[in-house]
């Protein structure tokens, strides 16, 4: 009671000389606390609440209230709303350092001994205390309990295979220590789809075999018509997902809606834990309404003036139309930088099945000579009206640890070195065609497959096949449907692939180097050697090529590295190896992205940067920040 007369005895003097403490609450929640349902909105604040000032030139103070409204393609995109609300244990912030969100403060000791501290009296939405129960109750009875994790802990919190050893010194203390040091820890809190160390204990017992009546259970696994209980838990922990409404959340919205369904509605977390510098509560506003859509109809249904506020299923080549639209409809389209080291990308199957082929891709030579026959310079006068740079798929300017050598090795258009490269190989006999033949005779013709969602694809493939034939190579292009694109590559049957490049362009010494080693299946420059590393050996195949094994041994090295300096160096030789090896060919980089804002949303920067990983798109930008003109509203 101290401690919240305290609080309130701040609030009161702060808002002295502005608002008064009528204004400080959401009208939205003024009847229920009015009728008791809910305490007032100082006894909802964490003691120390996270203070998100509108202190940019561009910003300012908001008023409560209104719905934003936003399209999404399909179901699953209920998810962006966790992306967007970026509320995080810790977060990026505007230069990309990892600041406390969710957590009053953190330690780190030696990079290998992380002590988080929570705030004192934050909540979940149901109003339920967050303390370090929640983390044990995820360590303890999620990841480590065998019907639930039959494989053990998520891998974020595995260094050399080994766990973490978790403490809970008190309620409001969690530390987590390894023998080694873990980089990759705090970043992936952090990400715009976060490892949760946590959940809702209070919530999830009644689903958990160790803690629920086995008759109450069993009666709640018939009614959902789950298999058994494990099923029934996971089917009710997505804090990702967002699509359970009676789950409790810590994010700024919570879902209220149920799939499947055409339409959610998310609606102020009463006890959310940051307020503006006036010591308002955020958000501002009142709900979020996503109203799904096929997603090929996104851009012209934003068009028309259906939302507030879009970038999701808008490409650069909807630009034209949505400005010819903004004439009709209240809305400005703003361009903001991508975040992506390349729009469009070309990626080697060097994982492919064809053995002859797989030698040829292998070859350095040949992939060399790819990127030197491309005329980017046309590719960015005919698809992107010069707006773009032309070069590599690398890290941006806007990182810390841009060099223009990663972005213009092997780019600059050179069709003699190109031809010479490919005699050199063994590729110089050619046929009737002037078409280049393979060791064993056939045509070197050559298929990327595409997952046929884009026409701005179609149009730089069309300028790659002109230029690739000036070389004596054909190339055709396969587009299919998203499953089956990623099928084909993982499988081994596409040799070539179509994708954007880098989805982290704009990394720290400190962010994980993990896209640029053979980590992930999903790679598609080598998904069976990144499925090799993923499985531990179980799937896959091992890297045989010796620069790819330098990339994999020099990511395990900046997972021991202990201070930033080293790995700050180790990003850099593991850029300068792909400078230099072109596992993959960016075609251009820096194309904008079109992002659609209705005249009456407020506080979103002109200006900014489209990112996934860091900056979780929108979420870097504090949407609890925005609102909606009261005339509007």
């Amino acid at each position: 009671m101290k401690a919240l007369a305290r609080l309130l005895l701040g609030l009161l003097l702060a808002a002295a000389a502005g608002p008064s403490v009528a204004e400080l609450e959401p009208p939205l929640l003024a009847a229920r606390v009015a009728a008791g349902e809910l305490p007032p909105m100082a006894a909802r604040l964490p003691e120390q609440p996270l203070v998100t000032a509108a202190d940019d030139d561009w910003r300012r103070p908001g008023v409560y209230g209104g719905d934003l409204r936003m399209l999404m393609g399909g179901v699953k995109d209920v998810r962006m709303m966790v992306v967007y609300g970026y509320a995080r244990l810790v977060g990026y912030d505007r230069d990309y350092q990892l600041v406390p969100d969710l957590l009053d403060r953190f330690e780190v000791e030696e990079g290998r001994i992380f002590t988080l501290h929570l705030r004192r009296g934050h909540r979940w939405s149901d109003g339920a205390p967050f303390t370090s129960e929640d983390f044990r109750y995820f360590w303890e009875d999620i990841a480590n309990d065998p019907d639930l994790s039959p494989f053990g802990p998520p891998r974020d919190l595995l260094v050399d295979g080994a766990p973490p050893l978790v403490e809970y010194p008190d309620r409001l203390t969690v530390r987590y220590s390894w023998p080694q040091p873990n980089p990759l820890f705090l970043p992936a809190l952090a990400g715009a789809s976060p490892l949760f160390i946590y959940s809702p204990a209070h919530y999830l017992r009644q689903f958990h075999g160790r803690h629920a009546d086995p008759e109450t259970l069993a009666r709640l696994v018939r009614e959902t018509g789950s298999r058994n209980w494990p099923a029934l838990h996971h089917r009710k922990d997505h804090q990702y997902k967002a699509d359970n409404p009676d789950m409790p959340v810590l994010q700024p919205w919570q879902n209220t809606v149920a799939p499947p369904a055409e339409r959610f509605v998310f609606v102020r977390n009463p006890f959310f834990h940051r307020v503006d510098g006036e010591g308002r509560q955020l958000p501002y506003l009142d709900r979020v309404i996503l109203n799904i859509t096929d997603g090929k109809l996104v851009p012209a249904k934003t068009g028309a003036g259906e939302v507030d506020l879009q970038a999701r299923y808008l490409r650069f080549d909807n630009y034209t139309f949505l400005k010819e639209a903004e004439k009709r409809n209240p809305f400005k389209v703003r361009l903001w930088r991508s975040g992506r080291g390349s729009q469009i990308a070309l990626y080697p199957n060097l994982n492919a099945d064809d053995a002859i082929w797989r030698r040829v891709l292998r070859d350095l030579h040949f992939r060399r000579a790819l990127s030197l026959a491309l005329n980017r310079h046309e590719v960015n006068q005919v698809v992107y009206y010069g707006l773009v740079d032309e070069g590599n798929n690398t890290v941006l300017p806007e990182s810390p640890l841009y060099r223009p050598d990663y972005r213009l090795a092997w780019t600059e258009r050179d069709l003699d070195q190109a031809n010479s490269l490919l005699d050199e190989m063994g590729l110089a006999r050619r046929d009737s065609r002037g078409l280049r033949l393979l060791p064993d005779g056939r045509p070197l013709q050559l298929v990327v497959d595409t997952s046929g969602e884009s026409t701005e694809e179609t149009d730089v493939l069309e300028l790659v096949r002109d230029a690739w034939e000036q070389v004596g190579i054909k190339l055709f292009s396969r587009p299919s449907q998203l499953e089956v694109f990623r099928n084909r590559i993982f499988s081994g049957q596409a040799l070539m692939s179509v994708w954007a490049g880098l989805d982290n362009g704009i990394p720290t010494a400190d962010m994980s180097p993990g896209e640029l080693a053979p980590t992930s299946q999903v790679q598609l420059q080598w998904p069976k050697w990144g499925q090799h590393y993923e499985t531990n050996g179980e799937a896959g195949e091992p890297p045989e090529l010796l620069e790819a094994q330098a990339l994999l041994a020099l990511y395990e090295a900046w997972r021991r590295a202990a201070s930033t300096e080293q790995r700050e160096e180790i990003w850099h030789r593991m850029l300068a190896i792909h400078a230099d090896q072109v596992f993959y060919i960016g075609v251009v980089s820096g194309v904008r992205q079109p992002v659609v804002v209705s005249d009456r949303l407020q506080n979103v920067p002109e200006d900014g940067i489209y990112a996934w990983d860091p900056g979780a798109y929108f979420g870097l930008y504090r949407p609890e920040l925005f609102w909606l003109s009261e005339s509007s509203r």
